[in-house]
């Protein structure tokens, strides 16, 4: 009995050598693995290296089976996750190896079948990627706001290629690109299809560049059209590359391959995914020839959709025309248009007019004069003056230790408040200072969304304001000098609100679940919205803003300058801000600290309005009208003298 059991105990199991096999083959040391086959050991190793390359694998892991057994046959199952990498799915399946016993122990018998039950003689896995068409851009009427852009994909066909590793070595190194991410994407590819590995605009592509790359074996280019550039609102709709064009791969994250598209700024970036939606993942097994003989396995992607926004491409062909004439001429300038009646953005366009620049929602301003529509909401909500009190308007005036100067000169005679507003007198609103407390006045601009906790899907700017106590910081608050902050996108809000009597959180997107829920409106005071449209409409009737008496519908308005450091510069900002029916609007332009007067900002708003297709604009309220006529009855009445 002992001789037998002993006998026994010696006797080798096949598990051994499968459990052997799946370790060295997991660890990269195919060499070993394939000793463990009866096949010939540099084919079993290089067959197992390429099945690893073949797939992109980030990782392999191996968990053994069951093991039948019948006489000296066996066979042993064995559990396969193999990482397909970054972004792509983990493939899980069962494998199987038939063994047999010989006078040295238990051998598997080799076949490629052991790498994959399906996988056949002369057969070689890939994987495929079925990248759906990126996504359409609208404006509200359906227009596409991303034009086609002609490109060049340098690409490689993996059977042409004498060394893999070398040919898409000097593609990279002509094009300046880290070779493993195309390397990663060539090797699990199918060998006699194109793979597009870096994508560049046709006109940043110089012939030489097409000649040295056709040098190199294998190695391949075409001519494709993809949407990729804005037509218009560059800043906000952003642009698109390649993840390899531009270094982009090491600028995003997410998990992107060479060739693939990515947004790298704007609704572009933050709608990524919708645009871009996924790939549709394969692997298949391909024949010598490079055929696709059958599908292993298939992960659906998503389709990529469109989004529409807010914006309408007519009145941003004329935002961006009213700044076009004043380019060369300013530091930076920005134009944006709001629907009054909803707070949906119409136009938003800056000078610089990029991509990567959207200042008419992100710049951060002292308002000046342009913020005494909602000084002068605060002050008539004080109870302490109306719009007809009389207020002087000096040329200079001191309060505490703050000088302040009206930049035009004084007015003579016994001027009201709606006078004061209509020249933008700087001195008039300071001295009433001490006439409404600080909280007051940053409460007011709350009701405007001045400092609100509205926002965009885009990078906005939705203002500040911070009034210390006493009357020198209230008056320079109630002036736009100081302890306020605001973009030229929240001043047009806040114009919109005196149109419709109602405050509107703004909105840009529309239909995607990510869309901005647009906050209840909240409903201003109907007397002081009453003042504040006949002030308005006198400062584009008799005062700073006539440049912009433009059109049929009643233009309503108030200018403003502030001195303030931009990027370091002493720069003036020119503020022209208001309403024509239900398109508020703002003007925010950066001029030299030498400059003077609201021209340039004046200037773009009219021709702005002027742009806007015909009948465009409608008179939305008869409160507008009203407000109109006052005014005229009070310049006829006899206005101060300039």
């Amino acid at each position: 009995m002992a001789a037998a059991v002993t006998a026994c105990a010696a006797e080798p199991s096949p598990e051994v050598a499968v459990r052997t096999f799946l370790l060295d083959w997991q660890a990269g040391d195919y060499e070993s693995a394939a000793r463990q086959t009866d096949g010939d050991v540099d084919a079993v190793a290089q067959a197992l290296r390429q099945a690893r390359d073949q797939l992109d694998m980030a990782a392999l892991r191996l968990g053994l089976g069951p093991i039948s057994r019948e006489g000296d046959s066996a066979t042993a199952t064995f559990d396969v996750q193999a990482d397909l990498g970054i972004g792509d799915p983990v493939w899980t399946y069962e494998g199987s190896m038939p063994l047999t016993r010989s006078g040295t122990g238990w051998v598997i018998q080799w076949s490629p079948a052991v790498i994959h039950p399906r996988l056949g003689d002369g057969e070689r896995l890939a994987v495929t990627y079925d990248v759906p068409d990126r996504g359409q851009i609208y404006d509200r009427n359906e227009n596409p706001l991303v034009g086609g852009t002609d490109v060049v994909a340098f690409g490689v066909r993996p059977a042409a290629l004498d060394d893999v590793s070398e040919g898409v070595g000097a593609l990279a190194e002509l094009l300046g690109e880290d070779p493993e991410p195309l390397l990663n994407r060539v090797r699990s590819a199918p060998p006699e299809e194109f793979q597009p590995l870096v994508l560049m605009r046709r006109d940043d592509v110089a012939p030489t560049l097409l000649t040295r790359a056709g040098s190199i074996p294998g190695v391949e280019t075409t001519e494709l059209t993809m949407p990729l550039n804005p037509t218009m609102a560059a800043g906000v709709i952003g642009d698109v590359a390649g993840t390899v064009e531009h270094k982009v791969s090491s600028r995003v994250s997410g998990p992107y391959q060479a060739g693939d598209t990515v947004g790298l700024g704007g609704l572009q970036s933050v709608f990524q995914q919708q645009l871009a939606g996924t790939a549709t993942t394969k692997i298949v097994t391909l024949d010598a020839s490079g055929e696709q003989t059958e599908v292993l396995e298939e992960w659906p992607g998503e389709s990529s959709g469109s989004l529409s926004t807010t914006l309408d491409s007519a009145v941003q062909e004329a935002a961006e025309g009213s700044l076009a004439g004043i380019s060369a001429i300013v530091r930076h300038a920005s134009v944006v248009a709001v629907d009054a009646r909803s707070g949906e953005i119409l136009a938003a366009a800056s000078q610089p007019d990029s991509a990567d620049h959207a200042g008419a929602f992100t710049d951060e301003y002292l308002p000046g004069e342009a913020f005494t529509i909602i000084s002068a909401a605060a002050l008539l909500g004080s109870g302490e003056v109306t719009a007809d009190t009389h207020v002087p308007c000096e040329a200079e005036l001191n309060v505490g230790d703050r000088t302040f100067s009206n930049a035009a000169g004084q007015l003579w005679g016994e001027t009201t408040l709606t006078q004061d507003f209509a020249s933008a007198c700087t001195t008039a609103f300071a001295s009433l200072g001490d006439r409404v407390a600080p909280e007051q006045v940053a409460e007011t601009a709350a009701a405007f969304g001045v400092g609100g906790d509205w926002r965009l899907s885009v990078p906005t700017f939705p203002g500040e304001v911070s009034v210390a106590d006493g009357a020198p910081a209230t008056s320079a608050a109630l002036v736009g000098a100081e302890g306020v902050r605001v973009s030229p996108l929240g001043m047009a809000l806040a114009a919109g609100a005196v149109a419709d009597g109602s405050w509107h959180a703004p909105r840009l997107v529309t239909d995607t679940e990510q869309a901005e829920e647009p906050e209840p409106g909240a409903e201003l005071d109907p007397e002081t919205v009453q003042a504040l449209r006949t002030m308005m409409r006198a400062t584009v009737q008799q005062g700073a803003g006539t440049g912009a008496n433009v059109g049929t519908v009643p233009v309503h308005g108030q200018t403003g300058t502030a001195r303030q450091e931009v990027d370091g510069e002493d720069t003036v900002v020119q503020w022209f801000v208001g309403f024509q029916g239900q398109v508020a609007f703002a003007a925010a332009v950066e001029v030299g600290p030498e400059s003077a007067g609201y021209s340039y900002a004046v200037g773009s708003i009219a021709d702005f309005l002027q742009r806007l297709p015909y009948d465009y604009v409608q008179d939305i309220g008869a409160g507008a009208a009203e407000g109109a006529q006052a005014a005229g009855n009070s310049a006829a009445g006899g206005g101060p003298t300039y």
